[in-house]
């Protein structure tokens, strides 16, 4: 991920000063994408909205607060990293040139990933629906809106021929002119697109639910409906905020995928984490949950530890949310869009990993059954094994953003300043043995 030093000051100056790199996303820009969801979600709660409705109102009240703050506050489009340069338009019968092909290679793209939801089995399903009503609403707006958008930024661009290019280039029959791993990584990164858009997107009308169906005397019910219905509405805006990184790949925004990762582990242990595959393994294979209950089941009858555990399952998930609203609109799986490193980041390198690894072992305790002792102690192995999957995922990821050089500045600055990095040591320190005095020789 490219960052930009929008404060002008070196990466290592400003790790040296105490602070880490500068983050590639403000802070104010998820701030205020998330008061224009809250807002939209109280609109939708009073109105009592039809889901689609209130889905596309919770995307577009959070879209559109970041994207005016980011282009007329910060002024994102003039980033180095975007690639583009306005003092020297290129003419344009020289635009027309790169221009034509990329939108030969975008429109093939689009039609491979809509054959690929026709064909395969499991997006034929009723859950797909909402997102099919979008793509086909949007078909039309969306090739009229890249006409202009693809001509005007190719028209700005330093280097024109980008991924797109390389695989527009590689349709037309161009092939001595394609870059193969410019190609390869458009594949990747509309892979990424398709995928998890796919997933995403049915996803943000049921959470709507709650909101457009509000009962607030359901919800007051007991501690434990209050602190359900809070964790849902942190992960409610976690799936808008995460849709809305999916959808606004812009160069112009400095959101643009810069480079998908190349690496099959990396693949591997992200894809498992979702459906169809997590079915498979995680809820299948390693399912830890089989035989356990939920943590207000277990303390039912104790309303302090009640209380405590839902403030603690509360904070944790909201560290995970915020881990996503931080990156404004740059969040999603497997690419590289701006390092960042304010907000949770600024005290974990993977807040999120972290964060939702802990909270399963809070919410589900898998070391009490209703089964038997040795069913708690296959639930633990298993979990810890979701937990390993978790971490080679990070690993993973590491291991292509270690090539960024601002990221490399950032982890050594995390691994200094970092809360668990700075764990680790205290605890070393406080158990490691004391060394001997060394003697003079006499």
């Amino acid at each position: 991920m490219d960052r930009v030093d929008q404060g002008g000051m070196p990466a290592n100056r400003a790790a040296a000063a105490g602070e880490p790199p500068v983050s590639a996303v403000s802070a104010a820009t998820g701030v205020v994408g998330l008061a224009g969801l809250m807002i939209a979600l109280a609109v939708i709660a009073y109105l009592r909205l039809p889901l689609a409705a209130a889905a596309l109102i919770s995307l577009t009240a959070t879209f559109l607060p970041m994207v005016l703050w980011s282009v007329i506050v910060e002024k994102v489009w003039k980033n180095p990293s975007t690639g583009l340069d306005f003092s020297k338009p290129r003419s344009h019968e020289e635009t027309m040139e790169t221009t034509k092909v990329k939108l030969i290679g975008l429109f093939v793209t689009w039609v491979i990933i809509c054959f690929l939801y026709f064909v395969l089995a499991n997006y034929t399903i009723k859950k797909f629906g909402f997102y099919y009503l979008i793509l086909y609403h949007c078909a039309l707006p969306a090739t009229a809106f890249a006409l202009i958008y693809v001509y005007y930024v190719d028209m700005h661009m330093r280097d024109p021929k980008d991924a797109l290019w390389h695989f527009g280039a590689w349709i037309c029959g161009r092939r001595d002119e394609t870059d193969r791993e410019k190609l390869l990584d458009h594949m990747r990164a509309w892979a990424v697109k398709g995928f998890f858009l796919a997933f995403m997107v049915p996803i943000v009308p049921e959470n709507m639910s709650a909101f457009a169906h509000f009962n607030w005397n359901a919800i007051t019910a007991s501690p434990v409906a209050w602190f359900l219905a809070i964790i849902g509405l942190l992960y409610s805006i976690d799936v808008v905020f995460g849709t809305i990184g999916y959808l606004a790949t812009f160069r112009l925004l400095d959101s643009h995928i810069r480079r998908a990762n190349p690496y099959a582990e990396a693949w591997l242990f992200a894809l498992i984490c979702y459906p169809p595959f997590a079915a498979g393994i995680i809820g299948g294979a390693l399912n830890y949950r089989i035989g356990g209950g939920d943590w207000h089941f277990w303390l039912a009858d104790y309303p302090v530890a009640i209380v405590v555990w839902g403030i603690l399952l509360v904070a944790l998930t909201a560290l995970y949310a915020s881990a996503t609203i931080i990156f404004g609109i740059r969040f999603s799986n497997l690419t590289d869009r701006g390092i960042i490193t304010n907000g949770p980041y600024r005290y974990f390198k993977h807040p999120a990993y972290v964060s939702k690894n802990l909270s399963w072992w809070l919410m589900y305790l898998p070391f009490l059954s209703k089964i038997d002792a040795a069913s708690g102690f296959r639930a633990c192995v298993l979990l810890a094994a979701v937990n390993c999957i978790y971490y080679l995922r990070a690993r993973s990821e590491e291991k292509q953003l270690m090539a960024d050089p601002d990221y490399r500045a950032y982890s050594e600055w995390i691994a200094e300043h970092g809360l668990l990095e700075r764990a680790w040591r205290w605890t070393k320190g406080k158990f490691a043995k004391p060394v001997p005095a060394m003697q003079a020789a006499e």
